[in-house]
């Protein structure tokens, strides 16, 4: 078969010859890939740069995407640490780890979407108390997890949900998927009486964040949540010590590790339902798996989804 193959952490993908997979134990299946989202984090794993990586070279990146099994179902699936991902023509998978989706779907678009959303979803339902008429602010929504976690903060019943980042002609676009206002960072503290913060920034834009919010908040005594989710901005971020004095704020992180695998999974077949329905919208753009290398480094505001 063919993959993209990783010779080294400092190295881009190379497309080429792969032995095919073979199933070593009960709880693997041999699988067609029909596509895989080229995602933040499957560069991050890749490279050795992400927290959940293994390290280990060579290796084909993929860290989900939509495959057929043999009984010709159309499954969604997410990969463990493996050497084996879903950038190739065929890969193995736990079937536990995996949802089979409704006939009809676009593998490219769940490809695309489900990666994205499952960061901000797993976050409101797993690791926040969350409930209808909330209020959230969304730091970096202009990026494609950002636009996701709008929609989804609405459709999860917020009441009203502001979206900041620092482009305000991309912010404008974001109205229409269900932002009731959008901010630049520099009147953060129009955000100031929201519930839940989601934050794809962190920082020193997320720090500095923090004091114009909590001194202007009507009750200081509110909780606040500050959802701790990417870190496009900075792995570290400088934040006062006052910010966690003078307010009711609760920072928390959600991703692999605080939120446990079977947490993930059990939202799996919702959020695959609620992408299939085109309740979420991503902005795809399928690549062929032979071009992986150019997109590899692209820069590109749709989600790039290699299929063979």
């Amino acid at each position: 078969m063919r993959a993209a193959v990783i010779p080294a952490a400092d190295a881009p993908p190379v497309y080429r010859d792969h032995p095919d997979p073979a199933e070593r134990h009960g709880d693997e299946m041999a699988v067609e890939v029909l596509a895989a989202g080229l995602h933040h984090l499957t560069r991050a794993k890749a490279n050795g740069s992400h927290y959940s990586g293994n390290g280990g070279y060579p290796l084909v990146p993929g860290v989900d995407g939509v495959v057929r099994d043999q009984e010709g179902n159309l499954r969604y699936a997410v990969l463990d640490d493996t050497a084996l991902g879903t950038f190739a023509d065929r890969t193995l998978i736990d079937p536990r780890r995996s949802v089979i989706l409704p006939g009809g779907v676009d593998p490219v678009q769940i490809a695309a979407a489900m990666n994205p959303a499952m960061s901000s979803w797993v976050a409101l339902r797993r690791r926040v108390d969350f409930h209808p008429g909330q209020r959230v602010l969304v730091l970096g929504a202009t990026g494609n997890a950002g636009r996701t976690a709008v929609q989804i903060a609405k459709l999860f019943g917020a009441a009203q949900v502001i979206a900041a980042g620092r482009d305000a002609t991309r912010l404008r676009a974001l109205t229409a998927l269900g932002a009731d206002e959008t901010i630049t960072f520099d009147r953060i503290g129009q955000a100031a009486d929201v519930d839940v913060v989601i934050d794809y920034v962190w920082g020193e834009p997320a720090a500095g964040a923090m004091i114009p919010m909590l001194t202007a908040r009507a009750d200081r005594t509110a909780p606040l949540t500050w959802i701790q989710i990417g870190s496009i901005a900075g792995h570290t971020a400088p934040i006062p010590s006052a910010a966690l004095r003078s307010a009711r704020l609760r920072i928390v992180g959600s991703g692999i590790g605080s939120v446990p695998a079977r947490d993930f999974l059990a939202e799996l077949p919702e959020l695959a339902s609620a992408v299939a329905a085109g309740a979420i919208d991503v902005r795809a753009r399928a690549v062929p798996l032979a071009q992986v290398a150019q997109a590899w480094t692209a820069e590109t505001d749709d989600r790039v989804v290699l299929v063979p």
